[in-house]
């Protein structure tokens, strides 16, 4: 329970207990339980969007329950994708980009990109079909921890002087990242059946694609590519709900 403990600390703003949460070992096994972080985020989230439901129209519940996804971790992936779009449009070197996304100011373009996913997710969830909701809502922060696992998986650090994600550096393995897509693939059958399983591999699938963007660009991962991957990826639950069948 305590790498349970250190991986719901690490991804939320609840106030877990440090002696909950062991030490630095813990939170190198960690990574497996960044999926179960992301379902009690979406159970919640689903709860939320239920209730809101039967006293506001879809657009205003919609904006809530993504405002909620963002306030779950304090904003943190937010800011982590404003500061690597900051960083990757700024068509720099990779010592400069790297520079540009350690600064806590916010260009035009990150504003731009998080001005983006956040509308696209609403929009997306607003044209759910209502037998859909439950399952798009629930795994939208189930995949987009998934993504952070799969991307810290397949990368290395880009960086040589620490940072947030330094105490993951010695526990990262392939493993890891599967045991995640395999509790989210579980959670997504449930929700979803077939549908839920593509929206599993069409998340993979993202996360890969945003990795290997990585590696062109800065040679690896740093904590803000990990919050933009988070970001990006939880869209990805919501389009698969929103697809319209024949």
């Amino acid at each position: 329970m305590t790498s349970f403990f250190a991986a719901l600390r690490f991804l939320t703003v609840l106030p877990v207990p440090g002696g909950w949460c062991g030490g630095e070992e813990a939170l190198k096994r960690s990574v497996p339980f960044f999926a179960v972080v992301g379902l009690c985020i979406g159970g919640l989230a689903a709860g939320m969007d239920a209730a809101l439901g039967r006293v506001l129209p879809p657009l205003p519940v919609a904006v809530l329950v993504v405002m909620f996804l963002m306030a779950a971790s304090g904003g943190l992936h937010v800011d982590g994708l404003a500061d690597t779009a900051d960083g990757f449009f700024s068509s720099r070197s990779r010592e400069r980009m790297l520079e540009i996304m350690r600064d806590s100011r916010t260009g035009p373009m990150g504003t731009a990109a998080v001005a983006c996913v956040l509308v696209l997710k609403v929009a997306a969830l607003t044209s759910v079909p209502p037998s859909r909701m439950l399952g798009a809502v629930l795994l939208m922060p189930v995949a987009g921890r998934c993504g952070i696992a799969v991307v810290m998986a397949v990368l290395p650090y880009a960086r040589t002087d620490g940072g947030l994600c330094a105490a993951f550096l010695g526990g990262r393995t392939i493993g890891q990242a599967v045991w995640a897509l395999a509790i989210f693939s579980v959670v997504a059958w449930w929700a979803s059946g077939w549908m839920g399983l593509g929206t599993v591999a069409a998340s993979a699938v993202a996360a890969l694609l945003f990795a290997n963007h990585c590696r062109r660009k800065i040679g690896g991962f740093t904590g803000d590519t990990l919050g933009a991957v988070c970001e990006i990826v939880e869209v990805i639950p919501a389009l698969a709900a929103a697809v319209r069948m024949a």
